[in-house]
């Protein structure tokens, strides 16, 4: 608990839980699709990393409501806000700099493996079925 209190939650992440780093050292932080689409906040999540959306360059449909997961093949879940909404899941350590887990896509309501790979401010996310992959670069919005 005293080193807890020392370091302080995100400090003690970073000891306990290798890879993982502070917002200058690894993934965790603020990341924004080079598009400006959207704005993730990647953080701990146990033993991983997993990332939710914390901003919409367009948050409200075209009647003025926020923005739902209306693809979601869940019906219960297609009222679910995008703000908020996690889409990287168990994003576990493959080598320096670099993660595996899934992502959601909103956009056609299916997850996919998914690689994060950090280089500076720039991290490559990619999501795939099978071979194919689609890549998107996030920079580091903090």
């Amino acid at each position: 608990m005293n080193l807890l209190r020392k370091l302080g939650i995100a400090g003690f992440f970073s000891l306990a839980l290798p890879g993982l780093g502070l917002a200058g050292e690894g993934a965790n932080g603020v990341w924004m699709l080079d598009s400006g689409k959207v704005t993730v906040r990647i953080m701990p999540c146990g033993a991983s990393l997993c990332g939710a959306i914390v901003g919409l360059a367009k948050p409200l449909t075209k009647d003025g409501q926020p923005k739902v997961d209306r693809k979601n093949p869940n019906e219960a879940l297609r009222n679910r806000p995008l703000m908020g909404l996690k889409i990287l899941a168990n994003m576990k350590p493959a080598g320096e700099n670099r993660w595996s887990g899934t992502i959601y896509n909103a956009d056609d309501g299916r997850t996919y493996s998914s690689y994060m790979n950090l280089s500076g401010s720039n991290m490559k996310v990619k999501g795939c079925v099978g071979p194919f992959c689609k890549t998107m670069v996030f920079v580091r919005r903090n």
